[in-house]
């Protein structure tokens, strides 16, 4: 039998190295997303989180079924974004209300089609205890996302944005928003309640239900 060339043992070694390079990317990627990093894991600050996302569990159905409730809330209090006025603020400035946090852009097709929705959700459930929170990911400015809202007639949700995508790049580190859209239900004291990877129909009852269910609201 032939023995192989250096070459081929070249190849076949970095074959292997990055087949384990892979394997060990997979694990810290459970390792995260599970919330074992200790730097992001809300741990006891953020219990009524888990609370919550155990009241929306059974809500999680229908135009909501890819809602992921946490079972290891993240504390999200330090996610920082441009708020109406352009000055940044971060998720703390929230505290005491419910947020749905959604990440969009124009160039995200999806994005488009459930904006009408989320603006629907927050004039039917917007207020002192509850915000739909969509920031902008565009980085040309605000005048292609603001003139896209004014043509669909938003006129409910505050313009929110982050043309730097700092906001998707600390999400990222933590195995959230892998992709646009991402929606995040985020408790008052900061800390996640549930993911949604992708689009949904948030005006719809079973939207409304989980949320209020997460707020600790009766059903109607």
């Amino acid at each position: 039998m032939t023995k192989p060339t250096e070459p081929a043992k070249s190849s076949r070694r970095s074959f292997y190295a990055a087949g384990l390079a892979g394997v060990v990317a997979a694990v810290a990627a459970l390792y995260v997303i599970n919330g074992q990093n200790g730097n992001n894991a809300g741990g006891e600050s953020c219990s009524a989180a888990l609370v919550s996302a155990e009241a929306a569990t059974p809500h999680a159905k229908g135009e909501v079924a890819a809602f992921l409730p946490a079972s290891q809330p993240l504390d999200l209090s330090g996610l920082t974004f441009k708020g109406p006025d352009d000055q940044l603020i971060t998720m703390a400035g929230f505290k005491d209300r419910t947020v749905l946090l959604n990440l969009w852009a124009t160039w995200c097709a999806p994005c488009r089609k459930e904006m009408p929705a989320l603006d629907e959700l927050q004039a039917d459930l917007g207020n002192e205890g509850f915000e739909v929170v969509a920031v902008n990911l565009d980085r040309g400015g605000p005048e292609k996302p603001k003139a896209f809202l004014d043509e669909i007639g938003v006129g409910h949700l505050a313009y929110y944005s982050d043309a730097s995508n700092g906001l998707l790049k600390d999400l990222r580190k933590v195995a959230r928003a892998t992709g646009l859209p991402t929606t995040i239900l985020i408790s008052p004291d900061g800390c996640e309640v549930g993911t949604m990877y992708g689009p949904a129909e948030w005006a719809s009852g079973e939207a409304k239900a989980l949320i209020n269910a997460a707020m600790g609201k009766p059903e109607a």
